[in-house]
């Protein structure tokens, strides 16, 4: 029974171990990635205190005051079916993205984007797709490269291209520190755009100067940014975001006028909602690629010694210990035993011995002499 019972751990054990190595190898990478069923989520970021352009009936005006903005990514599991085909099966998903940036004061919208673009599922950057667009007032085209609404799975210190939608490109986002945000750990990157034009179209310019630079015949758009990360490194994901947008109107002619100045920050439940879904994610993921393995793998080892073990205890004979006790000193027998002890021996040796003078020994009175008295207690002699 030993024998099975070992040889049943043995196996086992065998098996976890297996198990354990193909945790971090297989199951670790296919959690490591974006799911095609991932939920829609929404993150909001507000400035209590902006600049910005509103135009009402068509008459621009800069107005001051707070502002939010809400950010929707809606994963598109049909049109990732469907679309990602050749190199991008398997290897991306598609997701269509709605902002809008509203006032504090009133709720009445101030500007508005949409897109739908192929983001890969390990790295979380853009994929190379020639369907992506991206509709927010202008012409031109997305051009998507590094990432845009994540960074990777295992985010490492160092710099990361991320997307801009005003200048149609990647910036680099510089590490800068590990810090802590609601309790989990996470990695803060900053990215910086120096003042820059930004292309405008001839009737917003001259919609623009006509408003607040009359004397001028032209103008640009110039823009700069900083915008910092706190990212959770094992999934990637955003657990807090800083934006501070800022555009001004140059004209040939005049003053510049700044028709957009704000600070834009996660709000405290966009915070709190993704430093708990980070953290889950983390956990399970962690899961996997380190404690999973290291507890199967334990557990095998366990496993296989203690089979191993049983297995030898069952293999050995069942009267190995016994015969192993008669191995010492001879066993004296007891008298009365029913055998000849060496005393009987010697004196049976001398009783059929001939005597010196050839006459047989009286080997009767021998054998009487040494047994017990046998009359009854009343017929024996006194004793003094």
């Amino acid at each position: 029974m030993k024998r099975i019972v070992g040889a049943t751990l043995v196996g086992l054990g065998f098996l976890l171990v297996v198990a354990a190595a193909g945790l971090p190898l297989y199951v670790a990478p296919a959690v490591s990635q974006l799911p095609y069923d991932l939920e829609r989520s929404t993150s909001v970021a507000e400035s209590a205190s902006a600049e910005f352009l509103q135009i009402k009936s068509g008459v621009p005006s800069v107005e001051r005051g707070g502002l939010r903005s809400i950010v929707e990514v809606i994963p598109q599991a049909k049109a990732t079916e469907e679309k990602m085909t050749g190199d991008l099966e398997g290897e991306a998903v598609v997701w269509d993205v709605y902002q809008t940036v509203k006032r504090l004061d009133d709720g009445e919208a101030i500007s508005q984007y949409s897109t739908e673009l192929a983001v890969e599922r390990r790295s979380g950057a853009a994929a190379k797709w020639d369907e992506a667009w991206l509709k927010d007032g202008t012409e031109q085209p997305a051009n998507y490269e590094g990432q845009v609404y994540k960074f990777p799975f295992g985010t490492e210190k160092k710099d990361y291209p991320v997307y801009d939608r005003d200048l149609r490109r990647a910036v680099p986002a510089q590490f800068k520190e590990v810090t802590k945000v609601r309790g989990i750990e996470v990695y803060r990157f900053e990215q910086t755009i120096p003042e820059e034009q930004l292309p405008l179209a001839e009737a917003n310019l001259k919609l623009l100067l006509s408003r607040f630079a009359p004397q001028a015949t032209t103008g640009r758009l110039m823009y700069s940014n900083t915008r910092s990360f706190w990212v959770e490194p094992v999934t990637g994901s955003y657990v807090d975001l800083r934006d501070q947008p800022r555009k001004e109107l140059v004209p040939d002619v005049g003053p510049r006028t700044v028709v957009l100045g704000a600070d834009f920050r996660y709000d405290e439940k966009t915070q709190s909602d993704s430093a708990k879904r980070a953290a889950d994610n983390a956990s399970a993921i962690t899961m996997v690629r380190l404690w999973g393995p290291l507890g199967l793998g334990l557990l095998g080892l366990v496993a296989i010694v203690g089979g191993a073990w049983l297995s030898l205890r069952g293999s050995r004979r069942p009267g190995a210990a016994v015969a192993a006790a008669g191995t010492g000193p001879d066993v004296v027998e007891p008298v009365g035993s029913g055998e000849h002890t060496g005393a009987h021996r010697v004196a049976d040796d001398a009783a059929e011995k001939p005597s010196d003078d050839g006459a047989p020994a009286d080997a009767d009175d021998a054998r009487t002499a040494s047994l017990p008295e046998q009359r009854p207690p009343a017929e024996r002699p006194a004793t003094r």
